[in-house]
């Protein structure tokens, strides 16, 4: 199931000429995330931390997850971060888990290192949930997560990313349950974030 959240206040998402921006051919941009050869669901992937350090993402078994590419310089962040703050400290003890992946490939809005990246995140949001190695979304070197995370849940190209905080909701078993456009409000998610944390 795809929602489409606030989409009128995004019609550019739509239009057949909506620009994609290329990387820098000059950066190095990681992979950031290794896989089993047929994964069966999230729990076979592991993805790097901010510190470049391995996170085999079978430590959230049973856990109910919101995967959002994140961005900090985009006009959605203060209220995506704002709302995602108010969602991990509500539900967090009820087993919700937040993991954020940085991606610079919509207006080159994240173009920060990953200690540039947390210490915004940390010092102007104070958020909790773990911020992630940046990645790539799209694309020939999308992360292997993500290339996961789009089988089945199709955007309005495709199974590309659209733009900054697209949002997959994943449930206990590791599947991805829904996916949210990225103008889509983290709060409007709560109803079906409590039907799977039950």
């Amino acid at each position: 199931m795809v929602t489409s959240g606030n989409l009128d206040l995004f019609p550019f998402f739509f239009s057949p000429l909506f620009p994609t921006f290329p990387l820098d051919q000059n950066k190095h941009y990681s992979m950031a995330t290794q896989t089993r050869e047929n994964p069966e669901s999230i729990y076979d992937f592991t993805v790097k931390d901010a510190n470049g350090n391995d996170v085999d993402l079978s430590i959230y078994k049973g856990k109910v997850l919101l995967i959002v590419n994140v961005a900090s310089k985009c006009g959605m962040t203060n209220s995506n971060y704002t709302e995602l703050n108010q969602l991990y400290e509500k539900y967090k003890g009820q087993g919700l888990e937040i993991l954020a992946f940085p991606c610079n490939q919509f207006g080159e809005e994240e173009p920060g290192s990953n200690d540039e990246i947390s210490e915004f995140v940390c010092t102007r949001f104070r958020s909790e949930f773990p911020i992630f190695d940046k990645i790539e979304v799209n694309g020939d070197n999308a992360s292997p997560l993500y290339k996961y995370l789009k089988l089945g849940k199709w955007g309005i190209f495709g199974d590309n990313i659209q733009w900054n905080f697209a949002k997959f909701l994943v449930g206990k078993e590791g599947q991805v349950v829904h996916r949210y456009y990225p103008t889509t409000s983290p709060l409007s998610l709560e109803y079906d974030i409590k039907k799977l944390l039950q």
